[in-house]
């Protein structure tokens, strides 16, 4: 199904992002936690495609077997860095031969151990070009991203949200945003991209904080901003696994509903390919919202493995 049909029935969208095993071991583990997140019968879920295009294989086998072996709308992620045009093609009717519909187009990151992006005069330098190839010659629907305190290349937020309006007048359908911590950013985003005429639905993107140095660095890479109470909760306990867990689980509960209880069209959870606190979020948030209500008690209350932080 395309993700515009369902954003038609749904008013709210409950998604999550998985990223391609990188061996036997985290094959397994994926295994056992998208299992238990698949029970929570999500609106859509999403596939990675690592730095340089280094998951592409393991993308589109993941991508596949989501789609067309457990029948679940899933929606792949693309970048175009270092790739040729030719190259774009064939991989875009690749996806369109697997029946895939919906395609998350992203610059992306650098390849591992570069620390640049050369200009590219075979491919695609912007999302926004990648965007307009596929609209122009394909027929998925786009999502895109979107930075709520501003792309870390940007110079400054106006320059980032003229970049995001040139992505959606290119084709990108609806937009998902990047991690954030407090839901000022969100909501300050929001005005301003109204302000630009950005008028597609522009779904929160959230990470529950399971790991407090892990999370930390993918904000500082990011640059999102982890604010000062949060820090001064976490640190304390920065050595204990089974505290930074408790307390990341209840602020990203608290960050959902606030974030839901003030007219977010959905969340969209950062899974980390973990399910415990993606399905403690939905049980908790159940009690309150009709629609993740009627998610978790068709999954029969799911087992939460004690190995799924």
């Amino acid at each position: 199904m395309r993700i515009t049909d369902i954003f038609k029935k749904q008013q709210r969208t409950f998604s999550f992002e998985f990223f391609p095993p990188r061996n036997f071991d985290s094959a397994v583990r994926f295994g056992i936690n998208s299992g238990q997140l698949m029970k929570l019968n999500p609106s859509f879920v999403t596939v990675t495609y690592g730095a340089g295009g280094g998951t592409q294989e393991r993308t589109f086998d993941l991508v596949n077997l989501f789609q067309n072996q457990l029948d679940f709308t899933c929606m792949a992620h693309y970048t175009c860095v270092n790739a040729v045009k030719e190259k774009i093609a064939y991989d875009m009717r690749i996806l369109q031969d697997m029946g895939i519909e919906n395609v998350m187009l992203l610059r992306g990151d650098p390849p591992k151990n570069e620390t640049h992006i050369d200009p590219n005069p075979d491919g695609f330098d912007h999302a926004s070009d990648l965007i307009r190839f596929v609209r122009e010659n394909y027929n998925f629907d786009i999502g895109a991203g979107a930075y709520p305190e501003g792309h870390v290349e940007a110079p400054n937020m106006d320059e980032d949200l003229i970049n995001l309006r040139i992505k959606v007048d290119s084709g990108a359908d609806f937009l998902v945003t990047q991690m954030f911590f407090d839901n000022k950013y969100y909501w300050d985003f929001m005005d301003r991209a109204e302000k630009v005429g950005i008028k597609c639905r522009i779904i929160p993107g959230i990470i529950p904080i399971n790991n407090y140095r892990q999370i930390k660095n993918f904000a500082k890479i990011s640059g999102a901003t982890i604010p000062q109470q949060i820090i001064k909760r976490m640190e304390p306990y920065k050595n204990s696994p089974n505290e930074v867990y408790k307390i990341g689980l209840e602020l990203a509960i608290n960050q959902a509903r606030d974030l839901l209880d003030n007219g977010a069209p959905g969340i969209h959870i950062y899974t980390l390919n973990k399910s415990r606190a993606a399905i403690e979020m939905y049980e908790c948030l159940s009690k309150d919202y009709k629609e993740i209500k009627s998610n978790f008690e068709k999954s029969c209350s799911p087992h939460l493995p004690a190995s799924a932080y």
